[in-house]
């Protein structure tokens, strides 16, 4: 069942929220979402013209200076440098970008004696080998991984949820655009996709992600968990099974090894995630991939 289907009557309220990263593909989705149920959102950017309050969140002195004016109860952290090759090419910037952000959010939360929440969104690329991976089964084969594990570190210190979690789907943001994005936009405009035969994973939709988050924001259970949809395959099945249902073109789809797409930096070949302990802590069930992917019918339209 597609997560349009819950109901969070009852799971909590939440007084003020800061979105760090809220005008990025996920923050853009949330921010409004959250907004509409009532919680008052406090959009944080570094550079972006619609952030309520601009602030470098890898500077310690500048984030502790924000928060200290915001006072927020809840904290959600999307920020992000997701650029694999980069943070192969340079592990500082991926540290600045991954790791110290974390840092600064956290520093304030233990100097302040007033109660606070974080949500931590991380990645399925914390996994490799053959899955679906529980929650322990962490292999780091990337920089990117190894920097994204260390920020979950970093958020453990504080009482906080971390999600792990990969998405597709429309985005509202005008600065990035998701794989679904991507492949729509590829289709229509008549430009051939390569697709990816060897790389699995089991993302969710934006539509069903910033649901899910949402849960999270009501219920505060602490802990690591992973947020995926149920029979993951491979990213070549996706882009084939989107295009189908979108009545896409698929004679522009090639098939192709992660090898010859990936050249700078491994990606992880296996990132498909076992949800129980998410299904069981917050009580529902997510959907499968398909169900996912079926979701799309409306929203490209």
């Amino acid at each position: 069942m597609h997560a349009g289907g819950l109901s969070f009557v009852g799971w909590g309220v939440v007084d003020k929220v800061l979105i760090v990263g809220a005008s990025g593909l996920l923050g853009s989705s949330l921010s409004p979402y959250c907004t509409e149920r009532g919680v008052r959102v406090v959009r944080g950017g570094f550079t972006a013209p619609e952030a309520d309050i601009r602030f470098d969140v890898r500077d310690f002195a500048q984030t502790y200076a924000v928060l200290e004016e915001v006072q927020p109860d809840l904290i959600v952290n999307l920020t992000a440098l997701t650029d694999v090759d980069l943070c192969e090419a340079q592990p500082h910037e991926a540290y600045l970008g991954n790791v110290r952000c974390v840092e600064s959010l956290c520093r304030w939360m233990a100097a302040n004696g007033r109660k606070c929440f974080l949500i931590h969104i991380s990645t399925d690329t914390v996994y490799d080998g053959v899955g679906p991976h529980a929650e322990p089964d962490i292999r780091l084969t990337s920089c990117y991984a190894f920097s994204k594990y260390a920020s979950e570190l970093v958020a453990l210190s504080v009482p906080s949820t971390i999600l792990r979690t990969t998405f597709f789907g429309r985005t509202l943001s005008n600065r990035r655009k998701s794989l679904s994005d991507w492949v729509v936009e590829s289709l229509t405009h008549g430009v051939p996709v390569k697709a990816v035969r060897d790389v699995l994973f089991s993302p969710l939709s934006i539509s069903s992600l910033v649901q899910y988050i949402h849960l999270c924001m009501m219920t505060r259970a602490e802990g690591v968990f992973n947020l995926g949809s149920h029979h993951g395959f491979s990213k070549a099945e996706f882009i084939f099974r989107l295009a189908s249902v979108l009545d896409l073109d698929t004679r522009l789809i090639s098939l192709a090894d992660a090898s010859q797409v990936f050249v700078k930096a491994y990606r992880s070949r296996d990132t498909r995630m076992d949800v129980k302990k998410f299904e069981t802590t917050f009580g529902v069930v997510l959907p499968s991939l398909d169900s996912e992917i079926e979701w799309m019918r409306g929203q490209y339209a």
